[in-house]
């Protein structure tokens, strides 16, 4: 039951080799403000196929191992399509802050998806920073994520 609960205050983390960089950037600033990460890889700049480490952090958050995810590949695009095929996954791929506050605030994402190749070192901070600080608002927001939760995914 604890190792269940320390999961669930755990950032899981993933990329593939176009955003290992700042995968590993991340993973400090992270640490630096109190959070624990959960790194799946990769851990290199070796080429990978992004879908195997999008799978593995979509997979733990569409289960409820962990509440929150974040994704990371060349543009962001690809982690964010992996992702979104799981149930229970609100991925949003952000490239400022307020796209990200907007995405707890209002759909409850919980999962971050960046791009390596397009978001520098200090925005990605920042968006990190806004994302896990925000909280859901709930209310009328919710009744709009049921609905569209309920929408089901391909292959169910």
């Amino acid at each position: 039951m604890q190792e269940k609960e320390d999961k669930k205050n755990t950032v899981i983390i993933g990329c593939d080799h176009a955003a290992y960089q700042l995968k590993e950037k991340i993973k400090e600033f992270m640490v630096s403000k109190g959070y624990s990460v959960e790194d799946v890889g990769t851990h290199s700049e070796s080429s990978v196929d992004y879908p195997d480490f999008g799978v593995q952090v979509a997979s733990q958050v569409s289960n409820g191992t962990y509440q929150r995810g974040i994704l990371m590949c060349g543009t962001g695009l690809g982690m964010s399509m992996v992702a979104n095929k799981y149930s229970n996954v609100r991925a949003a791929l952000c490239t400022e802050p307020f796209s990200a506050g907007m995405s707890r605030h209002h759909n409850d994402s919980n999962i971050l998806v960046l791009g390596g190749r397009i978001t520098g070192e200090e925005l990605a901070y920042e968006i990190v920073d806004v994302w896990l600080k925000t909280a859901f608002d709930g209310g009328r927001h919710q009744s709009r994520i049921e609905k569209f939760s309920r929408l089901g995914k391909a292959g169910e």
